[in-house]
Formats: structure tokens, sequence, C-alpha cells
């Protein structure tokens, strides 16, 4: 039977609210541990509870929370990263695999092109721009060509030779 959605809003009966807070803190604390057992990680949760004078909750303990807090703050600011620099790292791979997906579709229509145009004595649907990159795509084919031919022809001769 799955539980039904709830509304997300401040819960203004004071003994509905501390009940909801008893039960949501019990259930954070016990996934924190889970994660630290289950992971091998090492976690802390503060909490601050409504009312003036409440101290904080600690868990696991207040000396382990302050020992996490000052080795977090330890940590070189370089492994650190804001809102900012994530998104521009983000988008600088982004655009660095769309050129090169760019680079690779330029290439496949290039191959295309050239094996439409295969066998014909005049070249169709290429335009000036691309003659010059289809000359050199060309040329590229036959040297791969030359280079499989040779290596074939080393092949059949060094077979030969280990037969007699």
């Amino acid at each position: 039977m799955t539980r039904k959605k709830i509304k997300l809003a401040f819960i203004t009966n004071v003994a509905a609210r501390n009940a909801a807070y008893r039960k949501r803190k019990k259930g954070m604390v016990k996934k924190l541990s889970e994660l630290t057992i289950l992971c091998g990680v090492e976690a802390c949760v503060v909490i601050y509870p409504s009312g003036s004078n409440s101290q904080p909750e600690v868990w696991p303990s207040t000396v382990a929370a302050r020992s996490m807090f000052s080795e977090y703050k330890t940590l070189p600011v370089n492994r650190m990263v804001n809102q900012e620099s994530f998104l521009e790292q983000w988008i600088k791979k982004a655009t660095e695999r769309l050129e090169k997906l760019q680079e690779e579709n330029r290439r496949k229509e290039l191959i295309q092109v050239m094996f439409q145009n295969l066998g014909r004595k005049e070249l169709q649907n290429v335009k000036k721009e691309d003659l010059e990159e289809l000359g050199w795509l060309i040329d590229q084919n036959l040297k791969d060509i030359d280079k499989r031919i040779h290596a074939l022809v080393k092949a059949y001769a060094y077979g030969g030779k280990q037969e007699d």
C-alpha cells in the first residue's frame, strides 16, 4: 500500500509539528547511520530545533562533528567547487564534446558524398568549400589502402617463405 503524497508546508499545529520533527529526525539519523556503515564514509548531522533557547542536536557526537568540520575546513580550496565554476567546467566539457561530434558528423557527411560520387565522371552535390576537405579525405583513404596492400603483400611473402 502506497503512502499518500503530503503537502510540504509549515505545520501550524505545534503538537503535530513536534511529532513530525521527532519522527523525521529519527528517520534521517537512521538513514545517515546506514550510509556510514554501508559505504564506509564519515558523516554528521547538526540540527537546530526551533526555539530560542534550544541546543543543537548533533549526531554521532559533538566531538566527532567538530572533528569532521575542522577536517573539512583544512581541505585545499581548489578541491571545493562553487556553482559558478562547476557550471563553467560543465559548459566547457559540453562544448568540447559538441565540437568533437560536429567534426565527426562533418567527416561522415564527406565520406557519404565520396561514396555517392564513386565511379562518376562529375561530382554531384558537392559544395566548393567541401572540395579541399574531400580531396584530403580521398588522399587519406588511398594512403590507408596502400598501407593495407603493402601489409598483405608482406604477410603473404613472409608466409610463403615459412612454407619452404
